[in-house]
């Protein structure tokens, strides 16, 4: 129904949803007033029909289904309005059966988890807290490079719905005006003989309403909402995670080609906040600084030192900082 009236340009009127359900005018008439009690507008008018004129801010499975239209990603969709962590619901379903795109999304998450352990801030109905299956058919080591890639897909959507210049902090971290807007968590589940990839999971949180953070996160944190101009254009989530899916598919099946960044490459270095700009290492080897130069075809910053050499920085291993802040 929902996507119908979306589709639609003109009113439908209610014999032909009649038509396309095969149900009677009250069962119709009580869908609509389902939609409408859920924050859906809908307009009315007699001898015209229906017409969808706004919807509301939801994550629920059929409003997401009713946007997504790639060939996998995001396809299938399980929804939950409070969960401990989408990562782990996306697990279930693999071990389910649930299909190689399949989405785990909820409203809040009470036992997010980012990168090393860290906790995940996870209020309600703000942000967007999904996690998406993937069941690649390739060797593992080749695994960790689609943190890269989501990073990139996250940015890409963000920029293109909101216009706000996202920029990747490597490896993954997607960062507006150098603060943090989204987190990605990537989780892979191996074969116990045959040592292959049973499933991977890409757990990715975005702040996208949250009007403050606690004081530890004020120079780190940011929202969506907090860096536009128009502070009164609202951003639909479900929008957001279309565009997400989308650049995501198409992203993954160049990554496919070739079974590294090299297609993506030139389009994520375009994002590197810190591309031609000082940066920190932080090598549990010894710090050192130097000027990074964008990624690899593997996904390893380098990272030009003073004396004109480049180092590789492998991502999981070493973390690098601004030498301005926590991006610049």
């Amino acid at each position: 129904m929902i996507r119908l009236l979306r589709e639609s340009k003109e009113y439908i009127s209610g014999q032909e949803l009649c038509d396309r359900f095969e149900v009677s005018r009250t069962a119709i008439w009580k869908m609509i007033n389902q939609l409408k009690d859920e924050g859906y507008v809908i307009e009315a008018k007699q001898n015209k029909g229906y017409r969808l004129v706004e919807s509301p801010d939801s994550m629920e499975a059929y409003e997401l289904q009713s946007r997504i239209r790639t060939k996998w990603a995001g396809r299938e969709v399980s929804y939950k309005k409070e969960t401990g962590s989408t990562n782990i619901d996306c697990k279930l379903l693999a071990q389910q059966g649930a299909p190689h795109g399949a989405l785990a999304v909820a409203e809040a998450q009470v036992s997010g988890r980012g990168r090393r352990g860290r906790s995940w801030q996870s209020p309600a109905g703000i942000s967007i807290y999904m996690s998406l299956l993937c069941r690649p058919d390739f060797a593992p080591e080749k695994a960790p490079m689609l943190t890269l890639v989501m990073g990139l897909s996250v940015a890409q959507a963000v920029s293109r719905y909101t216009g706000l210049p996202a920029k990747i902090k490597w490896p993954n971290d997607v960062v507006v005006n150098g603060k943090k807007i989204c987190g990605i968590l990537t989780e892979m589940e191996m074969g116990l003989e045959t040592k292959e990839i049973q499933y991977l999971v890409i757990g990715v949180g975005i702040n996208v309403s949250n009007e403050a953070f606690p004081e530890e996160l004020e120079g780190i944190a940011t929202s969506l909402y907090l860096e536009a101009e128009e502070k009164e254009k609202k951003i639909l989530r479900a929008v957001l995670v279309q565009y997400v899916m989308e650049a995501f598919e198409e992203n993954y099946e160049r990554f496919l080609q070739t079974l590294d960044l090299s297609g993506l490459q030139e389009a994520y270095n375009g994002h590197l906040v810190n591309r031609d700009a000082a940066v920190k290492v932080l090598d549990p080897k010894g710090e050192y600084a130097g000027v990074a130069k964008g990624i690899d075809k593997d996904g390893d910053l380098l990272v030009e030192t003073e004396d004109g050499t480049v180092k590789k920085v492998y991502a999981g291993e070493v973390s690098v900082r601004g030498l301005y802040g926590y991006a610049e």
